[in-house]
């Protein structure tokens, strides 16, 4: 390519009607594409200086999901890397101590409540559910049993996102007919699948693995009782050695924990739970889970490979299903996935937890884990 003459040295000869035009040309002269622009220096601020990849190009990638408007309205963004904090960014009026509500992430939180009880031998995850309205003589619904609630696979008639918007199961359990009792709505329908069968996502299913928590912990108890020892036992068993002081959840008028969307914790905190999530349920080399349930929750749903106990998985789904980014990530990777763009994703060989809440609307989904993989590529493969 021939550089074009510096237009320096054209202006005197040009008459003063063709300069605008001429200004048009005054990069012409470069070679390939434009230079990268600088980078904000609030933008590079956010990373660490010695955050294990680039410093630059971290938040270069992290900058991305506050600018870049094809993935929505970003939140906060935390990233850490080897158990430390590597990079962390609020949006103006936001900041660490700023409770987000995770919506489907709390069914994570869920299934590790779950788990207590079972490590306590009060629930067994191939009995039957202990759900009375289940028990009665004849009635299908006593085959499914608390593995298959967790891995989505229960058979119950629960249409999940329905259109339009107002059938929606989780919509009608919320905010509608059920939103008094949601517990006792979820539990109400009939089979649709033989359980055990077929996966199912569902927001229904994981109030109702509250509520059983919930009637161990306080069985025949008040609302207003269910709701005050359910919240002590979160404190007492989850909050508290995972150091996750800000973790608070939400309980319906028949004091039953909103378990499928209903939990509240800063980005900090979302993030402190994703790493007892890597480390196998380990919080201050205390086994707060046993690994063993931990590692239930990572395997895959006979139903479903990219879904364990609560849990997404980054594996091909064997349908036109496509939530992470298994074709180029870390196949051992998972993800705690909420409502409008929350994400905790964790890559146990990577040894990095990603949380990112804001604000995605579904159209903008597909370009939001996009630029979340990015992240995850620029370090080492474990």
């Amino acid at each position: 390519m021939t550089p074009c003459r510096p237009l320096k040295r054209l202006l005197p000869a040009l008459p003063m009607a063709l300069l605008p035009g001429m200004l048009l040309l005054a990069a012409c002269g470069q070679d390939g594409p434009p230079p990268i622009p600088p980078l904000a220096e609030a933008a590079l601020a956010a990373v660490v200086v010695e955050p294990g990849v680039s410093r630059e190009a971290l938040a270069r990638k992290v900058d991305r999901l506050f600018t870049d408007p094809a993935v929505g309205d970003t939140q906060s963004v935390v990233v850490m890397y080897r158990g430390e904090v590597v990079a962390e960014r609020y949006a103006e009026g936001l900041g660490p101590e700023v409770r987000q509500v995770g919506w489907s992430m709390s069914k994570t939180i869920t299934a590790t409540l779950i788990g207590m009880l079972a490590a306590d031998g009060r629930l067994r995850l191939d009995d039957p559910a202990p759900v009375p309205a289940w028990q009665r003589s004849g009635d299908p619904r006593g085959a499914i049993t608390l593995r298959h609630l967790l891995q989505m696979r229960s058979g119950l008639t629960h249409k999940e996102q329905a259109d339009p918007v107002y059938t929606s199961a989780e919509v009608q359990m919320m905010y509608g007919r059920g939103r008094g009792d949601m517990a006792a709505w979820a539990e109400a329908p009939m089979l649709e699948h033989d359980a055990g069968t077929t996966f199912a996502y569902s927001t229904a299913t994981s109030v109702i693995l509250a509520d059983i928590a919930t009637d161990i912990v306080a069985p025949g108890k008040s609302s207003a009782e269910r709701q005050r020892a359910m919240a002590e036992f979160v404190d007492a068993r989850l909050a508290v050695p995972l150091g996750m002081t800000s973790l608070v959840g939400e309980y319906d008028a028949a004091g039953t924990l909103t378990g499928g969307s209903g939990f509240w914790a800063s980005p900090r905190d979302w993030a402190r739970f994703g790493e007892f999530l890597r480390r196998g349920g380990v919080a201050g080399g205390v086994q707060v889970v046993p690994r063993g349930w931990i590692d239930f929750m990572r395997a895959s749903s006979p139903a479903a490979p990219d879904y364990g106990g609560q849990l997404w998985l980054n594996r091909p789904s064997d349908t036109d299903r496509d939530v992470l980014f298994a074709e180029q990530g870390p196949g051992d990777a998972f993800a705690m996935i909420g409502y409008l763009g929350q994400y905790v994703i964790v890559s146990p060989g990577q040894t990095l937890t990603v949380v990112r809440m804001g604000r995605t609307e579904e159209p903008q989904r597909d370009a939001l884990v996009a630029a979340l993989a990015e992240i995850f590529a620029l370090y080492p493969a474990g």
